[in-house]
């Protein structure tokens, strides 16, 4: 167990110098460097959505989105560890108080890994508990992690078996060193293996509860907030920095050099032209996801004005909305289901999270325009988060489907922008450009395996998104 003394807000700046010495070497060994990995408990990551009962922060999105974009610029790979170390301390305050005592008794400095997507493994019901067995892919982080957390079906309800999350001690599990991707190359996602692990049943959780958010009346606004309103945002904010890392490289590449009659290659209109749009892409995506942020951040209060924050609605076949088959998380940057990158999505949370958006009963206004009301029964605004309906409203959708359709349209967009941006960066930057060790390439690489991720697909975040806006389909009359 890691003990530190971490500040109250994020500092990240030892972190970001840290990444970006030991980048190079990072991207060779496959794993980050012990400063890096220290640093980042330091700068105050793995206590960031730890409840403030254990000494935790329980902090903000958009504070955690602008911190790993800023490490991120260093090195995608050490962004990706920093966001899930974070954002797996949020996951495990859905646990019982006696299994969060367990794990933050001590100290919230605690580093937790997670391979929850898919569930995976067997589970037998024991006396007191379970006894986990079997294989996790993708668990990021997991060689410098104190917990772990896994994910297995429990069929021992005699029913439909639960989607039961377990909080294991690293030391009680085997990791299988298999992870040798071409980005994100020292994310270390390797996979976890287990052989008859007890886990007692205050370190356990089931699904719905990440679904529905912490219900507790004292809960921070951070774990008031359902799963799929951050997942696809969290996986997101490292591709910001390895955007902007793109365009630094970029820059300084392109900055010495001269055209043949001698002129600076920046007066080419070429060039300035990739500087201009790629730039302002950028931007765009950070506006998007600055505003998805803000959108968490916001939401936990005016989903419990609401009464909605502890009162998911159903899906599909009575699933709860929103479920976690198309928003992998704790998985390493392709995971998501067994199909791979993609799996989980189009016929998966998109699918059922259309079914709830419809089950909300918000109005439906003319020309498909849905309406919700807001949290403090004033006038109704857009549940497209695009005009509001009166010049005094702001778009403050009060329904956690509408809020978790707009903020994967929101980060599918920017994912798209910035990969975009970046792959425009590598075809301008010449044979410099492609060349190993000199930033722009490293940056290509992960943010093509960022772009990969199941949560960020574009088509699913369009399909849950256009069933908040079009009314649903009219059953056909004979």
């Amino acid at each position: 167990m890691t003990v530190v003394d971490a500040p109250a807000v994020l500092t990240a700046g030892h972190l970001r110098a840290a990444a970006a010495r030991h980048a190079e070497e990072a991207e060779r060994t496959g794993r980050l460097h012990p400063e890096v990995v220290a640093a980042m408990t330091a700068a105050g990551l793995a206590r960031h959505f730890v409840p403030r009962r254990w000494g935790g922060t329980a902090g903000g999105f958009a504070e955690l989105l602008g911190t790993v974009a800023g490490i991120g610029t260093a090195c995608a790979s050490t962004a990706w560890c920093a966001v899930l170390l974070a954002s797996h301390g949020r996951l495990a305050a859905h646990l019982p108080a006696e299994g969060q005592r367990d794990l933050w008794g001590d100290s919230p400095d605690v580093r937790v890994a997670a391979a929850i997507v898919p569930p995976a493994g067997r589970l037998v019901r024991v006396p007191g508990g379970w006894r986990v067995s079997g294989e996790w892919a993708f668990a990021s982080g997991v060689e410098h992690a104190d917990w772990v957390l896994l994910a297995s079906l429990d069929h021992s309800g005699g029913g439909a078996p639960a989607y039961r999350v377990l909080a294991v001690p690293r030391e009680r599990v085997g990791v299988r060193e298999t992870w040798d991707a071409v980005g994100l190359r020292a994310t270390g996602s390797h996979t976890v293996t287990a052989d008859g692990v007890f886990v007692p049943e205050r370190r356990t959780f089931v699904r719905e509860a990440l679904v529905a958010g912490v219900a507790d009346a004292d809960a921070a606004p951070c774990h008031r907030v359902p799963y799929q309103l951050v997942a696809a945002l969290l996986f997101a904010a490292p591709a910001l920095g390895a955007a902007r890392g793109a365009l630094d490289a970029w820059t300084r590449l392109v900055g010495p050099r001269r055209l043949p009659d001698g002129r600076p290659l920046a007066e080419d209109p070429t060039v300035q032209q990739t500087l201009a749009r790629c730039s302002a892409e950028m931007e765009a995506a950070r506006l998007l996801l600055e505003a998805a942020a803000a959108r968490a951040d916001g939401a936990a209060p005016a989903l419990a004005a609401t009464g909605r924050a502890d009162r998911p609605a159903q899906g599909g076949a009575g699933r709860p909305a929103g479920h976690l088959a198309g928003a992998a998380h704790g998985g390493g940057p392709a995971s998501g289901g067994a199909g791979g990158p993609r799996s989980g999505g189009a016929g998966g949370s998109a699918v059922h999270q259309s079914d709830a958006a419809r089950a909300e009963g918000s109005a439906l206004g003319g020309a498909g325009r849905q309406v919700v009301a807001r949290a403090d029964g004033s006038a109704p605004v857009r549940a497209d988060g695009l005009a509001p309906l009166s010049p005094d409203d702001g778009p403050a959708p009060s329904s956690p489907v509408v809020a978790a359709a707009l903020n994967q349209r929101d980060v599918a967009v920017a994912v798209d922008l910035l990969t975009g941006a970046v792959e425009r960066l590598m075809r301008t930057g010449g044979a410099r450009g492609i060349q190993a060790g000199g930033g722009l390439e490293r940056a290509w690489r992960d943010i093509h395996a960022i772009a990969a991720h199941a949560a960020l697909q574009p088509g699913p975040a369009a399909a849950a998104y256009a069933a908040t806006v079009f009314p649903p389909a009219s059953a056909p009359t004979s």
